[in-house]
């Protein structure tokens, strides 16, 4: 992907502030694995040195969730959370319940991955097919979308709160 084909991600101030936080941590923890995989040079043959390889390894994943973050944080925009309006959009929890399973709902959040962190409710993209079909659906409403397998399914939006993390 160019950064000219890069999406917009809207992220809460709170979301931005806990991603620019993580990003400022990796960063100065650049120094700490470079000591590490120095120690672990000068500990003999390379080829054999374990401790060696699995500090490259990490090396690269923190640069790599660097550069995510960077990127992410240069075209996010930044708002607040929706209104409590119960129309589903980005940031909202939604419960839902789907045709055929009366008894069971279940409840998400629509955004981003990142948006949604590491918190305690499961998060749907707006960009998934579930997403797609419930964006602007308002308390009651049913909307149907396409599964996996071709069939359709017909869920309907019990609530729609603003997301708190």
């Amino acid at each position: 992907m160019t950064v000219s084909e890069a999406k917009v991600t809207w992220l809460t101030q709170d979301a931005y502030d806990r991603l620019k936080n993580e990003l400022d941590e990796l960063i100065e923890n650049r120094p700490v694995i470079a000591a590490k995989i120095n120690a672990s040079r000068e500990e003999g043959d390379l080829k054999e040195n374990g401790g060696y390889h699995a500090a490259r390894e990490e090396q690269g994943q923190q640069e790599a969730r660097i550069r995510h973050l960077q990127e992410l944080l240069r075209t996010a925009k930044v708002g607040e959370a929706p209104k409590d309006d119960g129309i589903a959009e980005p940031g909202m929890v939604l419960t839902v319940r789907y045709d055929g399973d009366e008894d069971d709902e279940e409840t998400f959040l629509l955004a981003t991955r990142e948006e949604g962190g590491e918190g305690a409710v499961e998060t749907y993209s707006p960009e998934s097919p579930l997403g797609k079909a419930l964006l602007g659906a308002k308390e009651g409403e049913a909307r149907e979308y396409v599964l996996p397998n071709g069939g359709t399914q017909k869920v309907t939006l019990v609530k729609a709160v603003p997301y708190t993390s």
